[in-house]
């Protein structure tokens, strides 16, 4: 199975950056597609971003899809979710997940503290 690991959460400013990694090896020869989800303290698990086997990326909301970007890169692996002018909102943890034609594996998520 294809197991992803989160990695790049911290502490940030307002208005900074940062990049969320998911490691998940073989996830490109099984040609799986990943789902990013975020979970704020007390509040539902919120879809953040997917990018699909092909390359095609899509995001939650056009809030989400102005500030962050979602790509892969095959060679490694590995998928990315930039995200730009960052709000106390955006705090919560952020996990990926598999999906498409492979099984749902979540990983065991990243932290993103927005906070001055």
């Amino acid at each position: 199975q294809v197991q992803p690991v989160e990695s790049g959460g911290g502490l940030v400013q307002p208005g900074g950056s940062l990049r969320l990694a998911c490691g998940a090896p073989g996830f490109t020869s099984r040609r799986c597609a990943m789902e990013g989800y975020r979970q704020a303290k007390g509040k539902p698990r919120e879809w953040v971003a997917s990018v699909s086997s092909g390359g095609t990326p899509s995001y939650g909301d056009s809030d989400m899809e102005g500030r962050f970007t979602i790509s892969k890169d095959k060679a490694k692996d590995t998928v990315y979710l930039e995200m730009h002018n960052l709000k106390p909102e955006d705090t919560a943890t952020y996990s990926c997940k598999t999906a498409g034609v492979c099984f749902g594996n979540w990983g065991q998520g990243t932290q993103v503290i927005v906070s001055s």
